[in-house]
């Protein structure tokens, strides 16, 4: 029988506003509840939500944890009642409602995902969030098949290095939009055909110099404002727009004649509050589909940088600067 400490360490948002209102604090270490496992944190994924959190406009879902973070990676030391998928030892990596940013964590079993052979017990905080918004957005609601173009915005994003990877294995044609010339050859590097500078080109000719004037069947965006209509112009009859954010501005005026014209599909989706059988039979998929994939090292994870839990104010720096290509990471000693 595994022993764990009383309390923990964790960050806390200890009031709305920038990255300095994340405090480490010691807390009580959580226990299983039903169908829960606990694991010892190795590391927790920074996502672009936790910072949304930490302003105020992205509350927890009720009953999760108030507590920053969405994902993590780490070793299960205890089991709650009527859980019985996982057992004390196994190395693996959860999708979290919420939680993520301490030293040890609960999930439901059935949103944990063994850790694949070839990445290591830090490297795995990077997939679960990734991977599953991906696959739901893209793949299930996106309907994505080789053969198809797919269109990522944000290409060197968690979501964007791991989107590329995935569909290129798949067979799909990838372009990807980034912000500097650096991230443009990342995003090539990691299997796009073309990546598109959006600060020096326009993203919606370039789709149709690249498709020879179809346009994009799928495309994944989480920018929102302008884009939105300009999505609309890149799209291929019976095209798939898929929006996971609006950084850019949700409230846009919007000519939706081109919609019906081309038989569009427009979409938008969260993850973060689909109730726990939503979350286990996505996770069984992705373990079925995905999960190979980087087991074979056709999809890895991207990791930017790595900060000690004490520094997550500096990750939240990082992330909204938005200097990073793919994830970036807190661990836990």
């Amino acid at each position: 029988m595994s022993t764990y400490p009383a309390t923990m360490s964790a960050v806390e948002i200890s009031e709305f506003g920038g990255p300095e209102v994340l405090k480490l604090v010691e807390r009580p270490t959580p226990e299983p509840g039903q169908g829960e496992v606990l694991i010892k944190v190795a590391a927790a994924g920074v996502n672009r939500g936790d910072c949304v959190q930490r302003i105020g406009f992205y509350p927890a879902p009720p009953g999760a944890s108030d507590l920053p973070g969405l994902e993590v990676s780490g070793t299960i030391v205890a089991t709650g009642p009527g859980a019985s998928l996982w057992k004390e030892g196994d190395e693996v990596c959860a999708l979290m409602a919420g939680g993520g940013y301490a030293a040890y964590a609960t999930v439901h079993e059935g949103s944990v995902l063994p850790r694949p052979a070839n990445v290591s017990l830090v490297e795995a905080a990077a997939l679960p969030e990734t991977v599953l918004t991906v696959w739901t957005n893209v793949f299930e609601d996106g309907q994505l098949r080789p053969g198809e173009t797919l269109l990522v915005h944000g290409g060197s994003s968690g979501i964007g290095t791991t989107l590329i990877q995935l569909a290129a294995t798949l067979g799909v044609k990838v372009l990807a939009t980034a912000g500097s010339a650096d991230k443009c050859k990342a995003c090539e590097e990691l299997g796009a055909a073309r990546a598109i500078n959006y600060r020096e080109e326009d993203f919606v000719e370039v789709v149709k110099e690249e498709t020879g004037g179809k346009g994009a069947d799928v495309i994944l965006d989480m920018v929102g404002g302008d884009y939105v209509a300009r999505n609309i112009q890149a799209a291929a009859r019976m095209g798939r727009i898929v929006n996971i954010a609006y950084m850019s501005g949700s409230k846009v005026e919007v000519d939706l004649l081109p919609v019906m014209l081309k038989r569009l599909t427009l979409r938008g989706s969260t993850l973060r509050a689909r109730d726990l059988n939503e979350k286990a039979r996505l996770t069984a998929e992705v373990r079925l589909h995905a999960w190979p994939l980087v087991e074979q090292g056709r999809v890895r994870p991207v990791v930017d940088t790595t900060f000690p839990l004490k520094d997550a104010a500096r990750a939240h720096e990082r992330m909204e600067g938005s200097g990073h290509i793919g994830k970036i990471l807190l661990t836990i000693d």
